[in-house]
């Protein structure tokens, strides 16, 4: 492989949800790309915001090709009005999601995985591979869109509760209704593992506490049990440069918003100063900024977007209310049942990995820090590493 070509890499959207490819970081420059997630490819492409969508996307259906003869399509399970920890109601609610595999006869290989914020069960299937998270042969595995993910019941596409009069949701909500959606629709009463990764780590904390005696494995990937004040910091500041386009409109907008400020800020964050100074040069740069702040066709929908961010922003384990942060977590981690196995990037920009070590801490669980500066996109850049962790978590044997 060339000198400073990244070995698996990430276009990233508005929202942050990746899409698989093996370009350059950031869609700079690329002569060379080298393994993908799902397969190898070695072929020339000078990359543009958009050539950098595009090849992302054809190695996306080249993924979905691969893994189609045993994936189902989009499917919806209709929970009717849900209601929400807050008492607000989502009219005719409906959670998508994606099965992989087949349910053994005793029902003991189901795993659930969970998507990122913005993230999609279609994007999110091209991550479940043997050259990927992990191998899903031996397993049912079921992929569930999160609220506001703008597949399941979100503000883009609710017709009675459109946009700005979307109820706020939590991850608590997210987890309940994904709760509903294994138990009632699907009837599974308990599940081999559940994962997820980035937001989707989050939500895999918040199932361990819920629901504790419903997984046998839980591995949070890139997650957090709850939000630190720089996380806090970074979301509140990229909500805000929403806020003050003028083209948001308060969220009243008649066509998706300029989302260019949000974009700059995300990507800054993604990876780490050390990452971004090797991988882009000075004379570079131009040509990666444009492509960063230019216009994304497929960008998530601007309110989902939010709507999504608030529920992150108002995550944690711990008991609502309770102001005693060492203690509410310590209580939190007295629920959990399963076999947990924490990975997290040391350098993380976008989720601050110190909530979900000390968590691991407290059950006395396996981690796997990722060292480098890929910062969250870490999982992709060390993925052989990620791999052989979550295989592991996934085959050991149930402790007596």
């Amino acid at each position: 492989m060339e000198p400073g070509l990244a070995q698996a890499a990430v276009c990233m959207g508005t929202g942050g949800r990746p899409r698989l490819s093996a370009a350059l970081w950031g869609c700079g420059r690329v002569r060379w790309r080298t393994p993908t997630l799902t397969g190898f490819a070695t072929w020339r492409f000078e990359s543009t915001s958009h050539s950098c969508r595009r090849c992302a996307l054809s190695l996306s259906l080249s993924a979905q090709a691969q893994i189609a003869p045993t994936a189902s399509a989009q499917q919806f399970a209709q929970m009717g009005d849900l209601q929400l920890e807050n008492k607000a109601v989502i009219r005719q609610c409906a959670i998508g999601y994606r099965t992989l595999g087949t349910l053994n006869a005793d029902r003991s290989n189901a795993v659930v995985f969970l998507t990122w914020h913005t993230g999609k069960s279609e994007e999110a299937l091209s991550m479940v591979d043997a050259r990927g998270l992990f191998d899903p042969a031996p397993y049912y595995v079921v992929v569930i869109d999160a609220i506001g993910n703008g597949v399941s019941c979100s503000p883009s596409n609710s017709k009675s509760q459109h946009g700005t009069a979307f109820p706020t949701f939590t991850v608590r909500d997210m987890v309940a209704s994904q709760h509903r959606l294994l138990t009632e629709k699907l009837g599974l009463q308990h599940v081999h593992a559940v994962m997820g990764y980035s937001m989707g780590g989050m939500q895999t904390f918040q199932w361990m506490v819920s629901y504790p005696d419903f997984m046998d494995v839980a591995i949070p990937i890139a997650g957090t049990p709850r939000q630190s004040s720089y996380d806090m910091l970074f979301w509140r500041s990229l909500e805000l440069t929403l806020l003050n386009e003028p083209s948001y409109a308060k969220g009243r907008y008649k066509k998706q918003p300029s989302m260019a400020a949000l974009q700059t800020m995300f990507m800054m964050n993604a990876t780490t100063p050390e990452f971004r100074v090797t991988h882009t040069t000075p004379q570079d740069f131009e040509k990666f900024f444009k492509a960063t702040a230019a216009l994304d066709p497929e960008a998530a929908d601007a309110n989902d977007w939010r709507w999504q961010t608030r529920a992150m922003l108002a995550q944690d384990v711990g008991e609502p209310g309770d102001n005693n942060a060492p203690l509410a977590l310590a209580l939190a981690a007295a629920k959990v049942k399963a076999r947990v196995h924490v990975i997290s990037p040391r350098q993380d920009h976008i989720v601050n990995p110190l909530a979900a070590l000390e968590f691991a801490q407290l059950l006395k669980a396996d981690t796997t820090v990722l060292e480098g500066n890929c910062g969250h996109w870490a999982v992709n850049c060390q993925m052989a590493q990620v791999h052989l962790a979550v295989e592991a978590a996934l085959q050991e044997k149930k402790k007596l």
